[in-house]
């Protein structure tokens, strides 16, 4: 799965409109329908492999779902006249529901789940291969609650689809929130017990049960419900599986994929290129990801760290007795080496906006899934992998679970491990900036955790999204918040129009 994600066309319906169709009525023996295939375990696992494709376009996290997630948090500023006006829509909270960067991955999240409600319905079919069949469909299953854990994160209620879609009017109404939640829950139960602890070889890259197991985790954290998400993430922790690798960059590099960290990541490959136009149907060709050339200072620098972001590490200038190393593996300072030490970041090098930052304003741009770090080019589409879920993220997930449940103990132990990393060596808890005497304290210490170690990763959003609904946060983060209106995106004005079981009194409130 490292190498390729071989996709499969899947036919739902076709419609001939004429005043005489008695010479187009006919079908072509040759053709590959649904109907004709996944009758193996070698063909149902094609269709599985669609899914990871999907997942792998333009549509997701091949561009357009790191954008969203991002946008929507306070982790990113804009990078200039360059960001293009759906994304400035977003970043500003002024989206509407024509905005087309998140009704791509609407529609994106969608096809994802209809290629795996394929594999799920036809795979009883399937009367050979048993214990393939069996994983793949453990695999749809995790990447259906994946998808729809996107979809009721950033829209609420949506529609709930468990098979797929043969006829026109098979559309579905807008189900309720927790209705969806419950669906995820029940995909990711299955998963665990029939995906396999660990992948090896042309397989890295497919969800396993500890992939499921995490990010049910994710979804009871994001519920508020506590013991259920410590439930889930202790069957992370022990299962031996997974550490954190020593260097802190090696999670981002081209280099070190599907390392010791990496509980599931989307797997791109340098041997071939970005395709714009494939979007999932490309064939088993190899892809590269946007992510470097979209955020990397000579690249288009789309987007920017925040003032925000970079004023929460610890810093000596503020007084901290040292400063995070991890400051300068996320970002570029003007002066930095990069292509391998060979050259100097330069001013004028880069294009956009600046930042205020310990009070020089100067130009500084994400390195956190760039390639810089080997390579002067001002375009180039990656092969580093997207981490959807890291390690780390699990520990932290356990430390917020352990404080909720008063072992304030054992949350500063956890996140005391996040800073022993070898590359990082951050003083451990308790610091002058940080002591964690009570709950409250050590909570905000595992927000400031979650932050710098966790920036640019996709969580901040769903992050403060889950803080602002429990009432934890002391301070709203993004500027912009209405509240009543800014919790959700709007529901893409396309499904509106062409979903018969939606109407404008299913929009989110505020559109």
């Amino acid at each position: 799965m490292n190498r390729q994600y071989v996709t499969t066309g899947v036919i739902i319906l076709g419609l001939l409109a004429a005043c005489n169709t008695s010479s187009l009525d006919k079908i072509n023996p040759n053709q590959v329908t649904t109907d004709t295939f996944y009758k193996t375990g070698s063909e149902l696992l094609s269709g599985v492999n669609a899914v990871y494709a999907m997942w792998q376009s333009n549509s997701l996290t091949g561009r357009e779902w790191f954008f969203v997630q991002d946008l929507r948090s306070d982790d990113v500023s804009s990078g200039g006249g360059q960001l293009e006006a759906p994304r400035n829509q977003l970043l500003i909270g002024a989206q509407i529901p024509g905005n087309a960067v998140s009704a791509t991955v609407w529609s994106g999240l969608y096809r994802a789940i209809h290629r795996a409600n394929v594999v799920i319905t036809k795979a009883p079919g399937v009367t050979t291969d048993q214990a393939l069949v069996k994983r793949v469909v453990g695999e749809a299953k995790f990447l259906r609650a994946l998808s729809y854990f996107e979809l009721v994160t950033l829209w609420g209620g949506v529609p709930l689809y468990t098979e797929f879609v043969t006829e026109v009017d098979g559309t579905k109404p807008r189900a309720s929130a927790d209705e969806v939640y419950a669906a995820i829950i029940a995909d990711l139960t299955a998963a665990q017990t029939d995906l396999p602890a660990t992948f090896s070889g042309s397989d890295l890259g497919r969800a396993t049960s500890g992939a499921a197991s995490a990010l049910l985790g994710r979804v009871y954290l994001q519920r508020g419900d506590y013991p259920n998400a410590r439930t889930q993430f202790q069957k992370v922790i022990s299962s031996g599986v997974y550490k954190l690798v020593d260097e802190y960059t090696d999670n981002f590099t081209e280099e070190s994929k599907f390392n010791s960290e990496g509980v599931f990541e989307i797997g791109f490959s340098k041997i071939g290129d970005f395709n714009w136009d494939s979007d999932g149907n490309d064939n088993g060709a190899n892809e590269t990801s946007t992510r470097s050339q979209e955020y990397n200072p000579i690249g288009w620098r789309n987007l920017i760290p925040s003032a925000a972001l970079l004023g929460d590490y610890e810093n000596t200038a503020k007084g901290d007795p040292k400063t995070d190393p991890r400051l300068k593996y996320n970002f570029y300072f003007i002066g930095d080496t990069y292509n391998g030490g060979k050259k100097v970041l330069a001013d004028g090098d880069v294009q956009g906006n600046a930042q205020l930052f310990n009070g020089v304003t100067q130009k500084i741009s994400w390195r956190k899934y760039t390639a810089l770090y080997k390579n002067a080019e001002t375009y180039y589409t990656s092969g580093i992998n997207m981490k959807i879920i890291r390690y780390t993220d699990v520990l932290l997930g356990m430390a917020e679970c352990e404080n909720e449940a008063g072992n304030t103990a054992a949350a500063i132990a956890l996140m005391n491990q996040v800073r022993a990393r070898k590359s990082v060596a951050m003083p451990a808890y308790p610091t002058a900036t940080y002591p964690v005497n009570s709950k409250d304290e050590v909570f905000r210490a595992i927000v400031h955790e979650r932050r710098v170690e966790l920036a640019g990763e996709q969580v901040r959003n769903r992050d403060i999204l889950r803080w602002r609904a429990q009432n934890k946060l002391k301070t709203e983060p993004i500027a912009y918040f209405t509240k009543g209106r800014q919790e959700l995106l709007p529901i893409p004005q396309q499904e509106l129009d062409n979903n018969a079981r939606l109407s404008q009194k299913d929009q989110n409130p505020g559109y």
